[in-house]
């Protein structure tokens, strides 16, 4: 039996030979946005040795209030001649580059610093964070440090300098902190970055002790699913690299509430791997559908979507349906609610004049007409108002814009909201606006997903960075098979028999793909991206023209106009913090 050399990625990053940048600020005040910085000072450290030193004063647009400057030493006099932050913040950056970045109550250091990233236009990098006053309050007792803040710990560990409030001196004593707090957990069993980062995380010990689950699972792209003691599914995801993302759900960077409760009763996790991303996107929403995790949100439920359907009979109404017919009529859909699928039905409602009474009609036993009829909203044809022939001619309004180009119902909405408008009456202009974007939306995703579904088979390919081609057989909208050529090698015979054996596909009821409608969307996101080249395609594959994709600016419009209307971002998926 030979021992393998496990890799940086596998076992993590030695702390020995991490390089890490340990940063203090001193600031006007404690806020970000409505304080600046006044001085930076930073140690660069590798296995116990200083590599440099950085420290510099920075001029701010706002004098120092009176009690900072008593707090820190630091004057208006002092940062008289210092650089703006636009010249200190670069040179900070290049000197942190590719470090582990350490502070004390990082929180604070490192909102400043992003902040101050964020007023020059400057990426902030993605670096590792770790803070060591929350990797203290893990590793000391109560009864060994009160409290932790710097001037404590640094009498705790001895450091060698006395955290004065300014830059430089606060840096050197984090240092000696972190290097104190390190050979505390040297005793625990903690000698990489990674396990580090854990130990200052509020991952219980229970759910940091499974972390091996993850050496189960391969380093390639794929599918992962965490089960229960009982082999129940507990959550599917994909990734790239299934080994490194299931370690994070053991780690810091893991925050969802639901996550860490899905980790504590998690016995297992294996992993599937998959050929391409595609692959994975596509697998994981089939065992998602499959076997309903109950800690997956989205995608548990794909039967029950709803469908707005033109009735079979003499007079077409529309109506509500969770299932597609083989009955000759027109669909739209699937709606991801109901209330979007009325929203929907509204809208054209409010264009053409079809009639909204459930009961069955029959062109020889006339009936009262309703109000709508008198309202102008429906040719009436239960009271013999309007023949089949003449009714028909709303029925073929709506056929053709479920399928076709919906421009008459577009237009006939938008002067209501032009009326509307005019009258000063917004809020109904805006509920009618939302309706008509609901409308134009799903027809968009109904045409394009049906365009594809009619295509019997189709072959597509895209060059991969390392070289070779990843390669798709697509069938009635359906991934069928999916593979990777080999670098340097002609894909042609990859193609050929990965055709021979794809999975054999029905032909779905129209609209329908033969996958689902998630399914169908992904493998169109993969067809628009850049690169993708069609090797071969058996059937037609296009869009009527105009279709409901020359209206996109309809829903562009309503996305924009509903963000702009929320001021405040929304914080519910945010953890408290004490």
């Amino acid at each position: 039996m030979h021992g393998v050399q496990g890799t940086i990625d596998e076992i993590g990053f030695p702390l020995a030979a991490t390089t890490f940048v340990v940063v203090d600020l001193e600031t006007t005040g404690g806020s970000p946005s409505q304080s600046e910085i006044t001085e930076i000072g930073a140690v660069k450290v590798r296995g116990g040795d200083v590599l440099g030193e950085f420290s510099t004063l920075v001029r701010p647009t706002m004098p120092v209030p009176p009690f900072i400057a008593v707090l820190t030493g630091i004057t208006d006099a002092m940062l008289a001649d210092a650089p703006r932050i636009s010249a200190a913040l670069p040179s900070f950056l290049e000197f942190a580059r590719g470090s582990v970045l350490v502070a004390h109550n990082a929180p604070f250091d490192i909102g400043f610093l992003r902040a101050a990233c964020e007023q020059l236009g400057t990426p902030w990098p993605a670096v590792q964070i770790l803070d060591t006053a929350r990797l203290a309050r893990r590793v000391l007792a109560r009864d060994e440090a009160h409290d932790c803040k710097l001037a404590t710990l640094a009498r705790i560990f001895g450091a060698r300098t006395t955290p004065t409030h300014r830059a430089l001196d606060d840096a050197r004593a984090t240092v000696d902190v972190l290097h104190g707090l390190i050979e505390r957990l040297g005793n625990s069993g903690v000698y990489t970055v990674e396990e580090l980062s854990l130990w200052q995380s509020t991952v219980t010990p229970a759910q940091r002790s499974k972390r091996h689950l993850a050496e189960q699972v391969p380093a390639a792209p794929g599918v992962y699913v965490f089960s229960d003691d009982d082999g129940r599914a507990l959550y599917v995801g994909k990734s790239t690299n299934m080994r490194s993302r299931v370690r994070n759900y053991f780690t810091a960077s893991e925050t969802r509430t639901r996550m860490t409760e899905m980790v504590a009763v998690a016995a297992s996790v294996r992993g599937i791997e998959c050929a391409t991303t595609l692959e994975a996107e596509v697998r994981e929403l089939r065992m998602i559908g499959e076997l309903k995790p109950r800690y997956n949100r989205r995608s548990r439920f794909p039967e029950r979507g709803t469908w707005l359907k033109l009735t079979v009979e003499p007079f077409p109404r529309l109506s509500l349906v969770r299932q597609v017919r083989d009955d000759g009529t027109a669909y739209l859909g699937p709606f991801g609610s109901r209330r979007s699928a009325e929203a929907a039905m509204a809208a054209v409602h409010e264009a053409v004049p079809i009639r909204q009474c459930t009961q069955r009609l029959s062109p020889k036993r006339p009936q009262a007409a309703c109000i709508l009829a008198e309202m102008g909203r429906c040719g009436a044809p239960c009271s013999g108002a309007e023949s089949v022939e003449q009714y028909s001619a709303h029925v073929d309004a709506v056929r053709s814009a479920f399928h076709g180009d919906p421009g008459e119902i577009v237009d006939r909405v938008r002067q209501r909201i032009d009326a509307l408008a005019r009258r000063q009456r917004y809020e109904e202009a805006a509920e009618h606006r939302d309706r008509l974007s609901t409308f134009v939306r799903a027809a968009i995703r109904c045409q394009r997903i049906a365009a594809l579904a009619a295509v019997r088979q189709l072959v597509a390919a895209r060059r991969l960075d390392a070289g070779g081609w990843e390669l798709h057989v697509i069938r009635h909208g359906r991934l069928a098979a999916a593979g990777v050529s080999a670098p340097g090698a002609d894909p042609r015979p990859y193609v050929d028999a990965l055709v021979a054996t794809a999975e054999t596909v029905a032909t779905p009821t129209p609209p329908l793909a033969a996958g689902t409608t998630e399914e169908a969307e992904a493998i169109l996101r993969w067809l628009d991206t850049p690169g993708v080249r069609l090797a071969a395609v058996d059937g037609c594959w296009s869009l009527p023209a105009p279709s409901a994709a020359a209206y996109a600016d309809i829903v562009t419009a309503s996305d924009t106009d509903s963000t702009a209307a929320q001021p405040f971002a929304d914080r519910r998926g945010l953890r408290p913090t004490a």
